[in-house]
């Protein structure tokens, strides 16, 4: 058997014919039709109002921090744990992240942590959905009321996903997706901002689209991005779409196939299958090595790769990130469960083309490597 790639998408339904369409009407920029059709259906899926599609995901997180006014002197809580994209939207607006540490049982962010991080400059609440479980969006909430703050939903993970029967991408001022290849939709690049309040959705749309005035085009009053979206791309993502519900049975298969095998393996720290919010729809594959195993995550997927899987680490915390120590942010401060999520976690292969025979080759060498360190 060949390389298994850690990550394969589907793109054998509708995709090659919607793209066909596009080719054939030569619409292929962001004024194509298939945008607005797509913003107006994965908005609907998630419950909200009005759909803005931008380039990337960390567009959509840039665009939708700048349409809430943050800025220099503001505070945004969010988890240490994520990618930077997160980190990256708060900072290039002048504000500062402010960091908690991560829930050892979900992974997630812990909201036990956030209030005590409140101040008078404190603008907005990011929540980050990692690898499957919703954030506990009950205490966020509770805290945004409270505090008279603005809630930042990352759903980038969570396509499909719901927090106690409400679909996530619908919480808070603002909800943003991406539809890069590994994630249940995609679009090859792409993203996508989601709210219920009409003000909020014309600036995301102002400011993806280099602040261009309706009547006095060429005329600017604000500086923003190009972070257009493609008919080309809508087109893939509509035909992704159709198949949603399809896709996350596959990858709740996929975990329940990895959990079953794996689950007798001493060392490993599996993925939490249920939570009392939510079943985990398996985002990727996760895992992370218990204390008795010595090798680190990036040793670990080293290993595999030697033996022809692909795989990737959990993501750097934001405090330890060297570009953020430069500029002299989050001095002095530690995150444990972070920090061990960050070293010692890691995913397998678990894309939506993954086969049940690429599976028991990734489980026969994981057990392989675990039982011979």
């Amino acid at each position: 058997m060949g390389f298994i790639p850690v990550n394969e998408p589907l793109l054998n339904g509708n995709e090659k014919k919607y793209l066909c369409e596009c080719i054939d009407s030569g619409w292929i920029s962001s004024e194509g039709p298939f945008v607005k059709e797509f913003e107006k259906k994965m908005s609907a899926v998630v419950d909200r109002k009005y759909g803005i599609a931008v380039s990337n995901g960390t567009a959509a997180l840039e665009v939708a921090v700048q349409a809430l006014g943050i800025g220099e002197g503001d505070e945004v809580i969010m988890p240490t744990f994520t990618i930077i994209s997160c980190a990256m939207a708060v900072t290039k607006t002048g504000a500062t992240p402010v960091l908690v540490d991560s829930d050892r049982f979900t992974w997630n962010m812990n909201v036990d942590e956030i209030e005590a991080k409140i101040t008078s400059r404190t603008k907005a609440i990011m929540v980050v959905h990692l690898y499957g479980l919703p954030v506990d969006m009950d205490k966020v909430l509770e805290l945004a009321e409270k505090y008279h703050l603005k809630v930042i939903e990352d759903a980038a993970e969570m396509h499909g996903q719901t927090y106690k029967g409400r679909m996530c991408g619908s919480f808070g001022d603002i909800s943003t997706f991406s539809f890069y290849p590994n994630k249940h939709i995609t679009t090859g690049e792409g993203g996508m901002i989601v709210t219920d309040d009409e003000e909020l959705a014309e600036k995301c749309r102002m400011y993806r689209n280099l602040c261009f005035q309706k009547d006095v085009r060429y005329v600017h009053n604000e500086i923003g991005d190009n972070y257009r979206f493609t008919n080309l791309q809508a087109a893939v993502g509509l035909a992704q779409l159709e198949r949603l519900d399809e896709f996350v049975a596959k990858k709740r298969e996929i975990g329940a196939y990895y959990t079953s095998h794996l689950r007798e393996l001493e060392g490993l720290i599996l993925p939490v299958e249920e939570t009392d919010s939510a079943k985990n729809i398996y985002w990727v594959y996760a895992i992370v090595l218990g204390e008795n195993i010595k090798l680190s995550n990036r040793e670990m997927t080293k290993r595999l790769g030697e033996r022809g899987i692909g795989t990737r680490t959990f993501f750097w915390c934001m405090h330890e990130q060297p570009v953020y120590q430069k500029m002299g942010l989050f001095q002095g401060e530690h995150y444990k469960n972070a920090e061990y999520l960050a070293r010692k976690g890691f995913y397998i292969p678990s894309g939506l083309a993954l086969t049940r025979e690429q599976m028991d080759v990734v489980v026969e060498e994981l057990t392989a490597i675990v039982k011979g360190q």
